[in-house]
């Protein structure tokens, strides 16, 4: 489907990557890894036609479509979500505004046997065909499906996008790009702003996507469930293999060693030629042979190792001077948003060098309190600092705040104390931020950069309580190992907020599980926590607490009610697969008509053929939603 020839990109005479050449095609499932800053995000810019190359060329196969989804974007907010998503058929409200506008023409107008009024009548009754055709009955009930399965409610169907976070804007341009049935995704950091639920969803669409996919993530799990091949960037060059990111790490890993094995045997062979060279120089008899054994030594092909990239970001958390014993302490602290109640009655009490995780389902109030901490927002019950607590926090959208209009120099030094002014651009190149990296505005970064230089912002000022909401989105994986191996050696006080079980794994030595508004305190590491859970995940953890608040609400459902949900979901797994089937054959006909209308009509039914596919795939739809409410219904008794 799409070719890409001898990429490169180079900004300021400094390359990025070169000689990219590969084949993208139906079926695959591209993951595209490397560290932050190595071109992955500038490489989908290229492919979706956004950026241009330096180098190379791109070949895109006749009437195949790309959708893409930048890590960052803008979203109307004069809309509500699901008139946002609608946005998504272009076609479709064209036609239905002209259908509108034809209406409301035909009720003023009088002249019924008017030549004007016959061909209006004629154009409304063509638009009414072709609106059925581009999929005018079911698009409303897709765009909910779609928007559902990424967490929203029918109640917010209904909102304006200005009521919502970018994150969730972030979603609402992902549902238009996936009701598009693009033949290529493009997508950058798709999981950075979805709850666990959301991203099970996407995993599972993603799988059963029938066109490419190019995914940039730094999620390991996310990476192995959706898929088939794996693409790095390192060192301004690249491996492709046919393996999900683990498989790829232990074949990659495999390779170095064999490179390894392989460059000294030759360096072996090599000195013993050399020494065959001294010796035969030294012997008039053996001249000749000598001469042609530094020919043969000058034409080896010196094998390389592919090592990985050393440069790593120098990471060191100030303290500030000694607090208390007691670093803060609340009760009864609850928070709630009109009649919502997020928190309830929160009793905690935090020491000096404590180190806490927290974790829960999304929407259980991990963040909220987080806030309340801080001060960020006020909430009703007591909350106590100790003696010299200074706070440092994280936000999970910390990177947003930064002025995109500044440069990486004027961000860090507009934060800087008269103390500490001197020591930035040591700081910064301490983050890899180094030479004329410096003067980049912020708009151009990428989203882990941006992650980095917000961490940077952090370190100017010494705390002793270091509070972090998901500090971990757009950073690549060796970051997230600095960032750990720097937490783990903090000297103070760390509360973090992360779904990322390696990560917590090793740094956190109290588990706060939030669940029903309220906290639970583990004296346990995070790994015992789950052990002690019969869980191996915190995705499986989120999906318990979810699934546990069902059963309490139903605590004698019966085996039948049980046999009869699971067979319920089992013929709304195959639903899903028939709908997608058939909006498969529906677009390829739909495109035949667009290239040659005449002629495709011609087959003898064709519209017969046509119109019974467009009513099947209408009333599987509402079949899926009868199958929806049922599952729905059931879990409510």
């Amino acid at each position: 489907m799409l070719d890409i020839q001898n990429l490169g990109v180079s900004f300021g005479g400094e390359v990025l990557f070169e000689n990219l050449s590969f084949r993208i095609g139906m079926g695959d499932r591209i993951g595209l890894i490397g560290k932050n800053g190595a071109g992955k995000s500038t490489f989908l810019k290229i492919l979706s036609g956004e950026n241009s190359p330096s180098t190379g060329s791109l070949s895109l196969e006749k009437n195949c479509s790309l959708g893409y989804l930048p890590q960052e974007l803008e979203v109307e907010n004069i809309r509500t979500v699901i008139e946002e998503t609608y946005q998504a058929f272009p076609k479709l409200l064209k036609n239905q505004s002209r259908q509108d506008e034809i209406s409301e023409l035909l009720n003023t107008r009088t002249d019924y046997e008017s030549n004007v009024y016959q061909e209006l009548i004629q154009e409304l009754s063509d638009l009414g065909t072709s609106f059925e055709i581009l999929g005018g009955y079911t698009y409303k009930a897709q765009s909910e499906k779609i928007l559902s399965g990424l967490g929203f409610t029918t109640n917010d169907f209904h909102q304006l996008t200005s009521t919502f976070s970018g994150g969730w804007r972030m979603r609402i341009e992902l549902a238009k790009i996936l009701l598009k049935s693009h033949d290529i995704l493009l997508l950058d950091e798709p999981t950075n702003h979805l709850d666990i639920d959301s991203i099970e969803w996407l995993e599972q669409f993603l799988m059963k996507y029938n066109g490419a996919i190019v995914l940039v993530s730094h999620d390991i799990m996310f990476l192995d469930q959706v898929t088939n091949r794996t693409i790095e960037i390192v060192n301004k060059r690249y491996f492709d293999l046919k393996k999900s990111y683990t498989p790829f790490m232990v074949l990659r890993e495999e390779m170095r060693i064999q490179q390894q094995a392989a460059q000294k045997n030759q360096e072996k062979q090599i000195q013993q030629t050399e020494k065959l060279i001294e010796r035969f120089r030294a012997k008039a008899s053996k001249a000749s042979m000598a001469q042609s054994l530094i020919k043969k030594l000058e034409k080896v092909e010196r094998v390389v190792i592919d090592t990985e990239e050393t440069q790593v970001m120098k990471l060191k958390f100030p303290v500030a001077i000694q607090p208390g014993k007691m670093i803060l302490e609340t009760k009864d602290l609850a928070k709630s948003y009109g009649d919502k109640k997020v928190l309830n009655n929160i009793n905690l009490y935090v020491e000096r060098g404590t180190k806490m995780a927290f974790v829960g389902q999304n929407g259980q109030g991990k963040s909220t309190l987080a806030k309340l901490l801080v001060g960020i927002i006020d909430g009703n019950g007591e909350l106590s600092l100790g003696h010299n607590v200074k706070i440092g926090y994280f936000a999970q959208n910390q990177s947003e705040t930064l002025a995109a209009s500044k440069t990486v120099l004027n961000t860090v030094q507009d934060s800087a104390s008269n103390e500490n002014r001197s020591t930035v651009r040591d700081l910064l190149g301490a983050f890899l931020f180094k030479g004329d990296d410096v003067d980049k505005k912020v708009s151009v970064l990428s989203g882990g950069e941006r992650n980095r230089l917000a961490l940077c912002k952090l370190l100017l000022q010494p705390f002793n309580i270091l509070i972090m909401d998901e500090p971990t989105n757009h950073l690549d994986i060796q970051s997230k190992r600095i960032l750990k191996d720097a937490l783990i050696n903090f000297e103070g006080t760390l509360i973090l907020v992360s779904h990322d079980r390696d990560f917590l794994s090793g740094l956190c030595s109290q588990v706060l599980e939030f669940k029903d508004g309220g906290t639970k305190l583990h004296l346990d590491d995070i790994n015992t926590y789950l052990e002690n859970k019969k869980i191996n995940s915190l995705k499986e953890l989120e999906k318990n607490i979810k699934k546990n608040k069902a059963n309490n609400q139903r605590k004698n459902f019966d085996y039948k009610l049980q046999k009869k949900e699971k067979s319920l979901k089992n013929k709304l797994s195959k639903l899903e697969v028939n709908i997608s089937s058939l909006e498969k054959k529906i677009k390829a006909i739909d495109l035949e008509l667009e290239i040659n209308y005449e002629q495709t009509i011609s087959v003898a039914n064709f519209f017969e053929g046509y119109h019974e596919k467009k009513k099947e795939l209408s009333r599987n739809m509402e079949n899926w939603e009868r199958l929806v409410d049922e599952i729905e219904n059931l879990n409510q008794h």
